[in-house]
């Protein structure tokens, strides 16, 4: 979710509507807001294992929720250093509300205690030792109350005077030193590195040594860790020149694998960079063969040591160049990678709906098959019986069907196979057998044995499934003997007299509701869903002062204030899906431009397909000003 920068149209609640119109865009089927891309441009979402990797630096806040109550207590510790280590002056810490920094809490100063959300503490002595020190153990003890003024020493009483000894020569003796992972990034320092290494131009936080390494060194520096990366050795480079301070030194460089040993191996590979400035020697002597040159090869040995100076600075220029642009691509190419992979998801996603939608599509192609199969065989055998039957009992305009005390069918008109379908080779057989199209009538077969055993007629209003109504009327069938030999079973038609019926009480009810609208104090509105004004009565033109012409020509939005007008097509949308709405307070504008709050009724109005076409609003001026929340909704 927060890769593609989508999230719901419910945050619409959450978030003012000048933030919401100035940070995101509505969905075009209005489920959702997605963030201006503009703003997703400047984060960048890549995974981390907070236990292996390592860490980032001069971060300004850290989340970390849910996760150490999973942890043991000693790595629990860890990482609480870890995220000292990592989090920049004033830098907050923000834990689940069942996690604390625990024997770690003099490292951060809680500044919400039931939110646990922590700030980093300053000069904190050895934090940065501990966030490292399961990688580097520190090689001497740096005890603050050794560091006493200028000129004095402290000894103290349990430190032997070999361990003074070894402190004293590593701070002399020892080279300039750095301990890198396998991609550069600087984990520890050790001595004066300034004369190696300077801060990277651009973004601060920077800490690769690649390019931190001043000119001259980064080239032999690289190809040195590649080849302690591969080959699992200490490698050695003397005499690499490293421009420092406008001159150029002569520096000794070494890279050393660092083993964590068997007892505890690293979990990640680290190098150890050894930089030290070059021993002066004096110049070997010439051998007693050894003649003074010429002049003249004096000069041409001179000019070509100066194109082969000149010429392997350009080389190193070349080089130098090169390697800049290949990091650059190689940066590119990360943000890059990043983009494909959102890219990537956001295509398998589709592939799967386009996947359920084949399937789903598969499914209804079946069901729609078969239907026609049914639909076809249906219009075959209804066309069939209607000419065998049209030939049969012509000029019939009753449907009627015969059965005898079995129910077996004896005849039936062409108009009876419309209600029931029957065909030429129906005869003969029960009446419970044959398929009909009556719509919530199954009480055919009980209805006709009724009549049969009490000889009283029964009449019954039934529909078909194609909205056509009949009067049934079941009569015992009687011979010239008065005796019953069955039940006639006929069908009249009434489908115009019903909707004749039902059309004079429709007319009936919208002339009383036209009526009341017409009369009625309150303003009656009825408008569309995209917002054109298709009704408005007196009252309407009463409380808000437009006629009746001008209004059908205007937009109900032209009536609500702009800083309502989000709310109110959130309303609309509610009634579009035939939600029910409860009565509200709001404010709309008048003719002459003033703003009176009002008191609304808003109904959505369904069609006969279900469907909702239009809302009917009744609105009334307040009395008082309202004091309900819901003034500021539409």
């Amino acid at each position: 979710m927060a890769r593609t920068g989508l999230y719901p149209a419910s945050i619409a609640d959450d978030i003012s509507p000048e933030r919401l119109g100035r940070f995101f865009s509505l969905e075009p089927d209005g489920s959702a807001y997605r963030v201006h891309k503009g703003i997703r441009d400047l984060l960048v979402f890549s995974e981390q294992d907070v236990i292996k990797d390592p860490p980032f630096s001069k971060l300004d806040l850290i989340s970390c929720r849910n996760l150490m109550i999973y942890l043991g207590a000693e790595l629990q510790k860890k990482l609480i250093s870890l995220f000292h280590y990592a989090l920049q002056s004033g830098g907050r810490l923000f834990l689940g509300t069942s996690e604390t920094a625990g024997e770690q809490a003099d490292l951060f100063t809680v500044l919400e205690r039931k939110a646990k959300v922590y700030q980093r503490k300053e000069d904190f002595q050895g934090a940065h030792r501990a966030a490292l020190g399961r990688v580097l153990p520190p090689l001497v003890d740096t005890d603050p109350s050794q560091l006493r003024g200028a000129g004095k020493v402290a000894l103290p009483a349990k430190l032997s005077l070999r361990e003074l000894t070894e402190q004293t020569l590593l701070q002399h003796m020892a080279p300039v030193a750095a301990l890198v992972n396998g991609h550069g990034d600087i984990l520890y320092l050790h001595g004066r590195t300034g004369l190696y290494l300077e801060p990277a131009p651009g973004e601060a936080g920077i800490n690769n040594i690649l390019k931190m390494a001043r000119e001259g060194l980064r080239r032999d520096l690289t190809v040195a860790l590649h080849k302690a990366a591969s080959g699992r050795e200490t490698l050695t480079v003397n005499g690499v020149q490293v421009k420092t301070n406008g001159h150029f030194t002569l520096v000794n460089l070494s890279v050393c694998p660092v083993l964590g040993g068997p007892a505890a191996p690293l979990e990640s590979p680290l190098f150890l960079v050894m930089l030290e400035k070059a021993t002066d020697t004096a110049p070997a002597a010439l051998p007693a063969s050894a003649l003074p040159l010429s002049g003249d090869k004096v000069a041409d040995s001179g000019a070509q040591i100066a194109d082969l100076n000149e010429e392997l600075q350009a080389k190193d220029e070349y080089l130098r160049a090169a390697n800049e642009e290949l990091e650059t691509t190689n940066e590119e190419l990360k943000s890059s990678n990043e983009e494909m992979q959102s890219v990537n998801e956001e295509l398998q996603s589709t592939n799967e709906e386009l996947e359920t939608s084949k399937e789903e599509m598969q499914s209804i192609n079946e069901e729609l098959s078969t239907v026609n199969t049914e639909l076809q065989t249906k219009v075959s055998d209804l066309s069939r019986a209607n000419n065998d039957m049209n030939n049969l009992l012509a000029g019939t305009g009753i449907g009627t069907v015969f059965v005898d005390h079995q129910l077996r069918i004896l005849r039936f008109t062409p108009a009876a196979s419309q209600i029931i379908n029957l065909i030429l080779s129906d005869v003969g057989r029960p009446v419970a057998h044959i398929v009909s199209n009556l719509v919530g009538y199954t009480s055919l077969v009980a209805d006709v044995q009724a009549v049969l055993k009490t000889l009283v007629p029964k009449e019954v209003e039934v529909q078909t499934s194609d909205g056509s109504s009949y009067t049934l009327r079941i009569l015992p069938y009687r011979t010239l003997d008065n005796v019953i030999e069955g039940a006639v079973i006929t069908f009249v038609d009434i489908t115009d007299l019903k909707r004749t019926r039902e059309s004079l009480l429709k007319a009936n009810a919208l002339l009383r509701l036209a009526v009341v609208v017409r009369d009625a104090h309150d303003a009656i509105t009825v408008q569309a869903l995209d917002g054109r004004t298709l009704a408005w009565n007196p009252g309407a033109e009463h409380l808000y002062g437009w006629r009746e012409a001008e209004a059908l020509q205007m937009n109900v939005r032209e009536r609500i204030p702009m800083a309502l007008q989000v709310n109110a097509l959130e309303r609309v949308h509610q009634l579009s899906l035939a939600q029910t709405l409860q009565p509200y307070s709001t404010q709309r504008l008048t003719k002459d431009a003033r703003v009176i709050e009002v008191t609304l009724v808003a109904t959505a109005l369904i069609n006969e397909t279900g469907q909702v076409y239009a809302i009917a609003t009744t609105e009334r001026a307040c009395v008082s000003p309202a004091k309900d929340t819901a003034v500021s909704a539409p």
